[in-house]
């Protein structure tokens, strides 16, 4: 079976968890940008978390279903229209051959999710189906979707069987909220900020701009300031630059000392930027919710306590699929 897309959205492409062990050649890892989101589809429509799925970014697509199908859209709140009627989100949608799915405004975040029974079922590349669109591979056709695009539907899992659950539980579901804490561990070059530079990153209020995609989110504020120092050779003369270094998911860079940056799923994996901090993988989900004008307050933690984030968020998941009485 297949999707026929007739309007493409703004920004519509298949993500699954992503690419691992490539970073260290500078391809990313890429994937659904909120990974909690995707997941809770795949359960819904009884795959497993690893199937992919359709990400929609702000303007979401039309999609007609040649085959009789079963779908869920979870994420950001928006509008879910079959044949042009409402439909609850965070639910389980049983189409017929011929059905059209489509979307209203988009009333919060940034992205949602089309999972379907099979997952989207585009070649695997590099161990992965997400779309890397910078490099071109992965995804379909290693792009975003256009209109006329046939996208594949893999086959039902376990022979269809679904989970008992049609709904995802309200307690189980994200919030969209203005404002956010964000958490973060600090370094690997902190030090290179005065206290008053560090006072501001973490003390001081900062607004996601417009200027957010995939490869990472800008942030305004009050600024910073860097100690002085004679740049070393080999380093640019803006006061954040370093002599080249890798960078991890989540890495904080703040150039010229005026907007951070949150480096997110497509991200480079290195360059010349001093990371002053790594927001924890337990808020990489938060973040990719955050929409421009969202207010946001970085919060120092430690190591202990980022993995104790982790792993109450692989609790969570835990605890959401089984409220489902679904299979990961």
């Amino acid at each position: 079976m297949a999707f026929e897309i007739g309007n493409p959205g703004l920004a519509t492409t298949v993500q699954d968890q992503g690419r691992t062990g490539h970073y260290n050649v500078g391809i990313p890892q890429s994937g659904s940008m909120d990974q909690y989101s995707a997941e809770l589809g795949n359960a819904l429509v009884g795959n497993t978390a690893r199937e992919a799925v359709l990400e929609c970014t702000y303007l979401g697509p039309v999609v007609t279903t040649d085959s009789d199908t079963v779908v869920a859209v979870t994420g950001a709140p928006v509008e879910v229209k079959v044949n042009g009627e409402a439909r609850p989100q965070w639910s389980r949608l049983l189409l017929k051959a011929g059905d059209q799915l489509s979307f209203g405004v988009i009333q919060g975040g940034t992205r949602y999710y089309i999972a379907v029974q099979g997952g989207i079922d585009v070649p695997e590349v590099l161990g992965s189906r997400s779309t890397y669109s910078l490099g071109g591979i992965g995804g379909f056709k290693g792009r975003k979707l256009e209109a006329g695009d046939v996208v594949p539907v893999g086959a039902p899992l376990g022979g269809g069987k679904l989970p008992p659950a049609e709904t995802v539980p309200e307690e189980f579901r994200p919030i969209y909220a203005k404002e956010q804490e964000v958490r973060i561990v600090l370094g690997l070059y902190d030090h290179r900020l005065t206290d008053e530079g560090l006072a501001n990153l973490l003390n001081e209020e900062w607004k996601v701009t417009p200027v957010a995609d995939r490869m990472g989110l800008r942030y305004s504020g009050p600024g910073v300031k860097w100690e002085d120092r004679e740049q070393p050779f080999g380093a640019g003369s803006d006061p954040s630059n370093i002599v080249d270094a890798g960078y991890a998911v989540g890495s904080i860079q703040i150039p010229g000392g005026t907007q951070p940056i949150i480096l997110h799923r497509d991200a480079v994996s290195g360059g010349g930027y001093a990371m002053v901090g790594t927001v924890i993988s337990a808020d990489m989900d938060l973040v990719a919710r955050a929409a421009p004008g969202t207010a946001t307050r970085f919060v120092a933690v430690s190591l202990a306590d980022a993995l104790k984030a982790r792993r109450d968020l692989a609790e969570r998941r835990h605890k959401a699929w089984a409220a489902l009485g679904a299979n990961r």
